[in-house]
């Protein structure tokens, strides 16, 4: 749900367009925070489309 264009107090755009930037390249975003305790988010990466530092993949 917060992940839907217009969602919240503001111009609802934010995690909407995280969202859709991240399922062009095969990724997936989820909430997984706890009511009073924060928002946390898991972003899911594809074996093998992945970097770190300056490796190329």
């Amino acid at each position: 749900m917060i992940f839907n264009r217009g969602f919240g107090k503001n111009t609802g755009f934010g995690l909407f367009l995280i969202c859709e930037v991240l399922a062009i390249t095969g990724m997936t975003i989820r909430e997984t925070g706890e009511l009073g305790k924060g928002a946390r988010f898991k972003i899911t990466v594809l074996n093998g489309k992945w970097r770190y530092g300056s490796e190329a993949s």
